[in-house]
């Protein structure tokens, strides 16, 4: 349980200072620097090696919830969804890889060259690329030999191999939309005159792998000790999953180990996620190659292989699903979900049930029905209302140390003219991201659902007044259910009036304060007792002269409320501004 530091070059500001020479170690010019992700200090490359390994999590040490007390089995599930990340809230496109392919097929859209002596093709490199239309441009002379084209397509895709391994096919623009590709480029080829090229639109090509008989390839050790990066092993057409497990053992000092405790690993390690593929035994090797370029050639150079050794591990992934009918039993709810989801009775289960809110937590033991159900979750309504799914950590209480007091932290994104949207980055980089949650994404419920089982935390709630009611509430609702009853709760202000937040001294409004000195006031933040009253409204009488004279009476309501010294006139033009707002939104855009 000792952490090490986490260090990232570069991106410091040119007034970081080193921790070990005390010299400025940041530069706006070049990446330079290194920082620790956790506890913050900054050192220059060649000084941060003498820094002892262990991190302490600098100043925020008490609130940050240490990781090796969250387990999280994730395998496909992407960081946005571990993270509990929304989608609509990702501004900028995930996909660097292709930031400069044009999405558009129509020919006004590509920008053609203005020099008469070149034109300018369309390059995609593989069916995957024809299948979501992301192509890259190369400009290329008229009178150009193929193996020119080759070179000039494989460096528009930072591809470094030799350009003899790889050739183009061509094919028309009607053929771009269907999945087949026809390779018209055989004529070319056998003539090898002249151009090669010879239409003025740009045309569209792709990238092919000439095939092979035998190639190279790396396997990686992945967590066995062998003090080597990799080994790499000839294979040839003939050459299986497990006979190369046969060749590497050897060559790693595992000769004596049984060949059945180990399995191949296809690691693809794209842009958005990690994915991992276990090989079979019998799956040909260079059939896998052709496969993966087949699909993209860049795929290729972003996949790797790995010899893993086989272990029972047990798979568990929690999964809290909210927007159920409340006030039902487990039982029923097992019957919605499997009635709605066609869920496997075998391998999921209900662990937790919160009949007042219509949620349950759902522990799945298989990845794959998992994955199923969290993206069938999202397309699916009971009773008029969407279904909402989260991925939640399970939280190891018994680990955390005694001193540590975590602070759990919500965040509503639209609150504050979308400064709430800054503070969830912000958050999740100085704390551990497992601790901060997006209230429009699932609500408090799977926050204090996570939380439930540690002895003493506080909460951080960034919000209006209603944002805080709305979490109060939630708390008030389960808090049997929590170890920590009563945590104290801390407010960052981003609403309209921030009422509550001015009377409990946290402000008018939040202004753009530094999100790590607003943890800092946090952590040094007195405890005061607020009043808060539940109300209890009883059932309204039927109203006489109804039809039978026999009416439906009201149910009693349970409300809660904060109680603290006013003349009634502010609340009065609260509401008066509140239901302005509702009814005219585009005239009520900032504090």
């Amino acid at each position: 349980d000792t952490y090490h530091h986490h260090w990232r070059e570069g991106n410091l500001s040119s007034s970081a200072r080193c921790e070990v020479c005390k010299k400025t170690c940041g530069s706006s010019e070049v990446l330079s620097g290194m920082r620790c992700e956790w506890c913050g200090i900054l050192a220059h490359a060649a000084c941060y090696i003498i820094v002892t390994p262990e991190c302490t999590f600098g100043r925020l040490r008490n609130m940050i919830l240490p990781p090796s007390c969250v387990q999280l089995f994730s395998r496909n599930f992407s960081k946005l969804h571990c993270f509990r990340i929304s989608e609509n809230l990702q501004t900028e496109s995930d996909e660097d890889d292709d930031v400069d392919g044009s999405t558009q097929g129509s020919a006004k859209d590509v920008q053609i060259s203005t020099d008469s002596s070149k034109q300018t093709l369309k390059i995609f490199d593989g069916n995957d690329a024809v299948k979501r239309n992301q192509f890259r441009l190369i400009s290329v002379p008229r009178i150009a030999k193929n193996e020119e084209v080759v070179e000039a397509a494989l460096r528009a895709y930072y591809i470094n191999d030799d350009q003899q391994e790889y050739e183009l096919q061509t094919f028309t623009q009607q053929v771009l939309l269907s999945d087949d590709v026809i390779n018209r480029n055989d004529a070319a080829e056998d003539s090898n005159l002249g151009s090669v090229f010879r239409e003025s639109i740009p045309e569209a090509w792709i990238i092919r792998a000439k095939p092979k008989d035998e190639e190279v390839i790396r396997i990686y050790p992945a967590w066995l000790k062998v003090g080597m990066a990799y080994v790499s092993l000839r294979v040839n057409k003939d050459s299986t999953a497990q006979t190369v497990i046969k060749e590497v053992l050897p060559l790693l000092g595992r000769q004596t180990e049984c060949l059945q405790n180990f399995k191949l690993v296809e690691v693809l390690m794209g842009s958005k996620q990690v994915q991992r593929m276990v090989l079979d035994n019998q799956e040909l090797i260079l059939n896998r190659f052709k496969d993966i370029r087949k699909t993209s050639i860049r795929q290729m150079n972003q996949t790797r292989f790995y010899i893993v050794e086989n272990s029972k591990s047990i798979v568990q992934v929690n999964l809290f699903v909210s927007g159920l009918p409340p006030q039902l039993s487990a039982e029923e709810y097992t019957n919605i979900l499997k009635e709605e989801l066609a869920i496997k009775t075998n391998v999921v289960s209900v662990s937790h049930v919160y009949q007042a809110q219509g949620a349950v937590v759902l522990q799945i033991s298989c990845f794959s029905e998992a994955e199923r159900i969290y993206m069938l979750v999202k397309d699916t309504i009971v009773n008029d209302k969407p279904l909402n799914a989260v991925v939640i950590p399970e939280v190891m209480a018994s680990k955390i140390p005694q001193n540590c007091c975590p602070l759990l932290v919500f965040v509503n994104p639209k609150s504050g003219g979308l400064k709430g949207r800054d503070l969830l980055y912000s958050f999740r980089k100085l704390l551990n991201p497992h601790q901060v949650f997006e209230l429009t994404n699932g609500g408090p419920l799977p926050g204090f659902h996570t939380f439930s089982k540690v002895p003493s935390f506080r909460v951080l709630v960034c919000g209006g007044d209603g944002t805080v009611g709305w979490v109060l509430g939630a708390l008030e609702e389960i808090r049997h259910k929590l170890v920590c009853s009563e945590p104290s709760v801390a407010i960052l202000p981003l609403g309209t009036g921030n009422d509550l937040g001015r009377v409990l001294r946290w402000g008018a409004g939040y202004s753009g304060e530094d999100p790590y000195s607003i943890l800092v006031s946090v952590d040094e933040a007195d405890d005061v007792l607020m009043d808060r009253w539940t109300i209890l409204l009883d059932a309204e009488e039927p109203a006489e002269g109804a039809e039978n004279g026999i009416a439906e009476p009201e149910p009693p309501k349970i409300v809660q409320m904060n109680n603290y010294c006013g003349l009634g006139i502010d609340a009065e033009l609260s509401l008066d501004f509140h239901h302005a707002r509702e009814e005219e939104p585009g005239k009520f855009n900032s504090r």
